[in-house]
């Protein structure tokens, strides 16, 4: 048996922990080289990663902790995790082989050695774009979707977003019947009222907040909180307070938190109705691709200045 190939692999890793807004200085692009083999008797698998994803929970595992999260901080000195679409290049595991394309959880470089492959699917739709299973095929960017899945199921959608662009992107491109820049509002509250007049049924929560505490004022009775996520707090010191949460008692609000892991079981089911979805034009999606495992950490940092327009991605090959 021929001796497997050693390559060079570009990674990016965490150089410190980072308060308050991170920085492109606070990742480092690093040179190594891996060999393309998996551990005799293992069932790892060795990828080659072709696009990185870009997600705003990363920014909270750059800091160090003093309570334990739902996933660990990353480690200074470590290579980052995050999502990629990937292919698989040796595979000791049953289900792998070399050639499948899989997507799951990774790492920031070129080729990654999956330990734990119960992480990755394969990807049933090659013909679809890759990017799509970092995207619209893996819940991303969340807010064009949730509202689309919204209209598809009966709803009046209401979006809020950073620019007039993005608002224009809203009401055109994704349909939805009303969007405002939360930038340019005095009165968050007021601008809620504006679009609810007579109240929120469903509010998605990504940002937490001011814009939770004017939708939770705007909840109708027995409304419910969808929490996906808290961008507006990730680079705080000090996190804001929720001011209204007698609203949730008044008005019997349900609030609840979701995070991905838990329903890895039921993603094969999500998938068939996304692709059709996607075949019947009832879903449209929008994604920003920076080129080249160089331009990671710009690309990453740029999520909390709003730069990017839709999911943003990483292609590394």
């Amino acid at each position: 048996m021929a001796a497997a190939a050693e390559v060079s692999n570009r990674s990016v890793i965490l150089k410190r922990h980072v308060t308050g807004f991170p920085t492109e200085d606070d990742m480092e692009l690093v040179t190594a080289t891996v060999r393309l083999a998996v551990p005799p008797g293992s069932a790892a698998v060795m990828v080659k990663n072709l696009y990185l994803s870009c997600d705003p929970y990363m920014r909270s595992r750059m800091t160090n902790h003093k309570e334990p999260s739902y996933v660990p901080d990353y480690v200074p000195g470590e290579v980052i995790p995050t999502f990629s679409v990937s292919k698989v290049v040796e595979s000791g595991h049953p289900d792998y082989k070399a050639g499948d394309l899989v997507w799951g959880m990774t790492a920031c470089e070129e080729y990654t050695l999956i330990t734990s492959p119960e992480s990755i699917f394969k990807i049933n739709h090659p013909k679809l774009p890759l990017s799509c299973y970092l995207g619209v095929l893996a819940s991303g960017a969340v807010g064009q979707l949730v509202g689309q899945l919204a209209k598809i199921t009966g709803c009046y959608v209401v979006g809020s977003a950073g620019s007039d662009e993005k608002v224009n992107l809203l009401k055109t491109k994704f349909g939805f019947d009303d969007a405002f820049n939360y930038k340019k509002e005095q009165d968050l509250n007021a601008a809620l009222k504006r679009c609810f007049p007579e109240g929120i049924d469903i509010y998605f929560d990504n940002v937490g907040g001011a814009m939770l505490d004017a939708a939770l004022l705007n909840m109708r009775l027995h409304g419910r909180v969808a929490m996906c996520g808290l961008i507006s707090q990730y680079n705080l010191e000090l996190h804001e307070g929720v001011r209204n949460l007698a609203c949730v008692v008044t008005k019997r609000v349900r609030i609840e938190g979701f995070i991905v892991m838990e329903y890895f079981g039921t993603y094969r089911k999500f998938e068939e109705e996304m692709v059709s979805h996607l075949k019947e034009g009832n879903i449209t999606y929008v994604e920003d691709v920076a080129e080249g495992i160089e331009n990671m950490p710009a690309a990453l940092v740029g999520l909390f200045y709003g730069r990017n327009i839709g999911k943003q991605l990483v292609a590394v090959a």
